[in-house]
């Protein structure tokens, strides 16, 4: 096409991808960093080459109701596209892209770090010191689950899953299980020395921690449920750090507090930022505000990956990781 294309960043990006971007692109930046209304999203794919969304932006519905987008590309800033209508996208000739690969690493260590903070009570000790609570070192104390050497239960194991059964087999002796949704190579089992099971249902009961790596979707909308956290030991720990609508927040909240689970780290939820009032009064949960690919390294990555699949498919080429 004549002159650079025009593609419009839903919001804030690291400071070096965005000198890039502008750099290689007409860019129009949100400045502001606010989230964006569906209208304004909208008019950007009637307006600009590229839309560049977060997972925060809902692409569908209202947003791709229309006829004849200038847009031909969604290059998506993340891993996880449950939020893109590809279906939509397809039918109106809009190429959809992600950013796999470079965020693996660093979600695997938080969602490590929210399952040693919940199994540790860490979450709890901080409040405690914080409001001036501690009363000194005690032998019953705040007492939490050992790490080592108990069996972690994985559902979701793709690059994600992996990382984490890696840091959890090799570096705390735990003992993997997982459920996904197609059968593993044996290969990759072996490197965690992991065991496939056949179901959620036949993974959970044997399981002292389960943590979710599954993806988004109606397809994966409230996959743990009442009837499933109560398939969970009693005092097991669940970490998640996939998507919020992966969990039942409501029966959760009642897992916890009626004492069926031990605890839960959650990095995401169903309507962020938005929490569940009833999540707010568990003090066996951590929380963290979606930061499993929040370090400088990834977030950069992200944003340069995002510029490969705009300059593969603006040259002609195929998108190295093209969805839709």
């Amino acid at each position: 096409m004549a002159g650079k294309p025009r593609v419009f960043v839903t919001r804030r990006w690291p400071a070096a991808v965005e000198t890039g971007l502008t750099e290689r692109f007409d860019a129009v930046l949100n400045t502001d960093d606010r989230p964006l209304a569906p209208e304004e999203l909208r008019s950007a794919l009637l307006s600009f080459d590229a839309l560049l969304p977060t997972v925060t932006d809902a692409i569908g519905g209202r947003v791709l109701d229309l006829e004849a987008p200038r847009a031909r590309i969604i290059a998506n800033y993340g891993a996880g596209f449950g939020h893109i209508d590809l279906a939509r996208a397809r039918e109106l000739g809009i190429a959809v892209t992600n950013t796999p690969d470079v965020l693996s690493d660093c979600t695997a260590d938080l969602a490590m770090m929210l399952l040693l903070m919940v199994a540790r009570r860490a979450g709890e000790g901080l409040r405690e010191i914080a409001e001036h609570r501690w009363s000194g070192w005690r032998p019953t104390h705040m007492m939490g689950s050992r790490v080592s050497g108990k069996v972690l239960g994985i559902i979701g194991f793709g690059r994600i899953g992996q990382a984490v059964a890696q840091r959890a087999h090799h570096g705390f002796g735990m003992d993997i299980r997982v459920q996904n949704r197609s059968p593993v190579a044996p290969e990759v089992l072996a490197r965690s020395g992991a065991r496939q099971m056949d179901s959620v249902e036949a993974l959970l009961p044997g399981c002292d921690f389960v943590t979710l790596h599954c993806p988004g979707g109606a397809q994966t909308r409230h996959l743990i449920n009442a009837k499933r956290l109560a398939l969970m030991k009693p005092g097991a720990l669940l970490v998640n750090t996939a998507r919020g609508e992966v969990v039942d927040e409501a029966a959760l909240a009642h897992a916890l507090c009626a004492g069926v689970l031990g605890g839960a780290g959650l990095d995401v939820f169903e309507r962020e930022p938005c929490i569940n009032p009833a999540l707010r009064a568990c003090p066996n949960l951590v929380m963290l505000p979606h930061l499993g690919s929040a370090t400088l390294e990834t977030r950069e990555a992200m944003g340069f990956r995002v510029m490969a699949n705009l300059e593969d498919f603006f040259s002609g080429q195929g998108p190295r990781d093209r969805i839709a």
